[in-house]
């Protein structure tokens, strides 16, 4: 006789439950596909996710490794020695990165990825840029650079694979003041790291965006759990206890999370090959880059059948309970809300003492208990939701028939389709939460920048190698030039007092003077009268320090240059040097100097002028900044071309909002794919009472009114409570940052508007599906 077994029979439960998948012939094999979908789509997202840090590391690397900006005194000119200057420019919205390079000898380092320094008049180019220059749209940037390319820039001396780069040598960089010399690529600066606020942002859009995600493949695990439930409660009528029905059902879920893992995997692998055929916001990243973190993706590995197996654990206490009920298909006993409504509690409580306790110029806060704050107040949406939902439509009667089939599938199974929403739910509180935060600290990154916009749209700077006579023709060269309406140009150089001695460090006082036509120094100071040979000692009525006290009187000599003696000119101050007012020229400088025009002293004769050009464009022309940038290019390939803006963001702030875009997308796209696969799975569930109710007579259309009334029911009340839990986080991450809470209605209603758009659209892509399964042969069971 064969002794009883003593304990848990692990093992042949688990089997039994992996075994117990495949029931049901093809519609088994159908719903674990389904399930193996779900799962593995959320599955490539996460592992997408975890492959973020090592994509910005390996970019981060090749970055710091062609670094060519030395923060260290510079070496002395050699043989292995390199000047390099900065040219980076603009092309239609894209950034290109510039360098000119210059040899002092014959072994100079060469940048990353470029097999050797370029010649004089060679350039070497990036893929991504060569790619631009052979295209017709690049015929507007190849007068920029026009030189011979000898070669491309690899992929190692490249942040990205869509970068536009570009390497070009030269002979004119000896004496220029924007040239450094170096004898190494690499080992610049670390950039600093993020303030508190920024890190907030970050953080808080991590879990917003990776939140939907576990929901989604929590969800994916319930695929089929209508005929999961009425087998298991089957096992439990003919007398598996409690105990065994919990290890089966943990087989079930165990087998499709680990196919999940699996599709997840094989989803994940052929895709990561199309990141380097995307660009947002000129970031791109290497198929190589993208590699998820080790650690990371072990988590993964182990919390996604984990995950499943918790959430088929929790849905077995009705089937322990009433079993009898689910074979039946009865509704269920009435959902307790107490314990729903302790996890967003629970999260309020622990973002409570961290109010007002986050200051954007200070670091540390206690991230965990954040995250674990915000968690648990968006996990709390998704316990109240299927309480909401059912609630809601316990008082709902009456309407049209497919308004009542609709409302009584409600009634009878309202987890479902709680569960389909519930991802779209806590997507768009963390959306609302997300977008109030952004809007109430925007003010500290997104300032006015004084920049007068409709005195000129556009600044050109030029370092300091013009001569006085350069001054008339380039002023010329950008009147010349297609969409630009006007030129001001004013030229800067110093002068000294003649006969002042330098004090301890060899340093003599020094004045700034500014050399434009009179229509030029109206747009830097307050001129009532101005002819051709007038000057000015223009002073800022603002501050204290009106009048320089190095100026000599009238009559007193100044020496206008820094550079060698030899090239210094002597000027006489005039007898008539009234005194004006500046005003904030149109890049929003306001600058104390001498103001000249070119009649009151000998500009031909100056050296080592900077020039500042504001343009006035033609607005209708938008390629006319192209043209000025030609221009620019032509003069001085190191110009710098700004645009003005009467409004400026903080680059890092930029940075954040673009990737949060970037995850707000891939995001939305996993919805869109969940829940229609999901739909599908109930679809697929119910297609023998869908058929049968056509074969009662039902209409076409109203049953595909009542899928379309069983979506919107849900996405109403789901998207109602995230806007009240929304609203209420983000009220508390603003009280975090020291901010006001603020609500921009405009772009809650658009996210709203967007997630249940999403919805929707889903609903109407699965009709097809629907009109096929209410064909009778549906009628038949195995």
């Amino acid at each position: 006789m064969t002794p009883p077994r003593r304990g848990p029979s692990w093992a042949p439960d688990l089997a039994l439950g992996a075994r117990l998948v495949f029931a049901g012939g093809r519609h088994g094999l159908l719903r674990t596909a389904l399930t193996a979908l779900g799962v593995g789509l959320g599955v490539a997202l996460l592992l997408a996710s975890t492959s973020i840090t090592t994509m910005v590391h390996a970019r981060s690397e090749r970055t710091a490794a062609r670094d060519d900006q030395p923060t260290g005194s510079q070496p002395e000119a050699s043989e292995r020695t390199l000047l390099v200057a900065q040219a980076d420019t603009v092309f239609r919205d894209r950034q290109i990165r510039g360098r000119l390079l210059q040899a002092d000898g014959a072994r100079p380092p060469a940048p990353p990825g470029v097999a050797s320094v370029p010649r004089p008049g060679q350039l070497v180019v990036s893929p991504a840029l060569a790619t631009l220059l052979n295209s017709p749209e690049g015929a507007l940037l190849r007068p920029r650079l026009n030189q011979q390319i000898v070669g491309t820039i690899a992929d190692s001396g490249l942040a990205g694979p869509h970068e536009y780069a570009y390497y070009l040598g030269t002979d004119k960089l000896q004496g220029s003041p924007r040239a450094l010399r170096i004898d190494h690529f690499g080992g610049g600066q670390s950039s600093p790291g993020l303030d508190a606020v920024l890190t907030l942002l970050v953080l808080i859009a991590s879990v917003v965006l990776l939140l939907p995600v576990a929901v989604f493949i929590a969800a994916a695990a319930r695929f089929g759990s209508d005929t999961r439930d009425r087998r298991l409660a089957a096992l439990r009528l003919i007398g598996a206890d409690a105990a065994m029905t919990r290890r089966v059902a943990a087989g079930e879920a165990l087998v499709g999370a680990l196919f999940g893992l699996l599709v997840g995997v094989l989803l994940f692998l052929p895709a990561r090959h199309l990141v380097e055929t995307v660009t947002i916001a000129g970031f791109s990243s290497f198929t190589a880059d993208l590699r998820p973190d080790p650690v990371l993706a072990t988590l993964v590995v182990l919390a996604v059948p984990a995950t499943a197996v918790g959430v088929a654990q929790l849905a077995l206490r009705r089937i322990v309970v009433e079993p009898l009920g689910v074979v039946r298909r009865s509704a269920g006993s009435r959902r307790r809300s107490w314990w729903r409504l302790a996890l967003p509690v629970l999260g309020v409580l622990l973002l409570l003492p961290l109010l007002g306790g986050i200051e954007g110029a200070s670091g540390a806060f206690n991230q965990v208990r954040v995250a674990a704050g915000v968690l648990l107040l968006l996990a709390g949406l998704t316990a109240l939701l299927p309480w909401l939902i059912e609630a809601a439509v316990r008082r709902m009667h009456g309407g049209p028939v497919s308004w009542q089939l609709a409302i009584r599938r409600l009634q009878l199974d309202s987890e479902s389709s709680a569960r389909l929403v519930s991802g779209v739910a806590v997507a768009v509180a963390g959306g609302v939460a997300l977008q109030m935060l952004f809007t109430g600290v925007q003010h500290g990154y997104v300032h006015a920048t004084d920049q007068d916009v409709s005195r000129a749209q556009a600044q050109v700077m030029m370092p300091g190698t013009l001569t006085g006579t350069d001054a008339a023709q380039l002023v010329a060269r950008f009147r010349a030039a297609p969409g630009v309406e006007a030129v001001a140009g004013v030229f800067d150089t110093t002068m000294s007092p003649v006969g002042v001695p330098a004090d301890a460090d060899g340093e003599r006082p020094r004045l700034l003077l500014r050399i434009g036509e009179c229509a030029t120094l109206r747009e830097l100071a307050t001129l009532d009268r101005c002819t051709d040979g007038d000057a000015f000692n223009a002073v800022d009525a603002q501050s204290t320090e009106q009048t320089p006290s190095d100026l000599p009187g009238r009559g007193g000599e100044l020496e206008i240059g820094d550079g060698d003696a030899a090239n210094n000119v002597r000027w006489r101050v005039p007898s008539a040097l009234p005194t004006v007012s500046i005003r904030d020229d149109p890049g929003g400088s306001r600058i104390s100097a001498i103001l000249a025009t070119p009649g009151a002293l000998d500009l031909p004769a100056l050296r080592g002028l900077e020039a500042t050009i504001f343009l006035n464009l033609d607005r209708a022309r938008p390629d006319s900044i192209e043209q000025a940038r030609n221009v620019a290019a032509g003069i001085d390939p190191t110009a710098q071309v700004q645009i003005l803006q009467a409004v400026q963001e903080s680059e890092r702030f930029g940075q954040i909002r673009r990737g949060l875009f970037a995850g707000v997308t891939a995001t939305l796209l996993l919805l869109g794919a969940s829940l229609l696969v999901g739909i599908l799975d109930q679809l697929r569930e119910r297609r023998r009472t869908l058929a049968a109710l056509v074969a009662f007579g039902t209409r076409r259309t109203t049953l595909s009114w009542s899928i379309l009334w069983q979506t919107t029911v849900p996405v109403l009340l789901g998207l109602a409570l995230a806007l009240a839990l929304g609203t209420t986080l983000g009220a508390l991450l603003l009280a975090m940052a020291g901010e006001p809470a603020r609500l921009d209605w405009s772009s809650i209603a658009g996210m709203c508007a967007a997630a249940a758009a999403v919805v929707l659209l889903v609903t109407v892509a699965s009709l097809p599906v629907l009109w096929r399964l209410l064909r009778f042969s549906n009628l038949r069971t195995e």
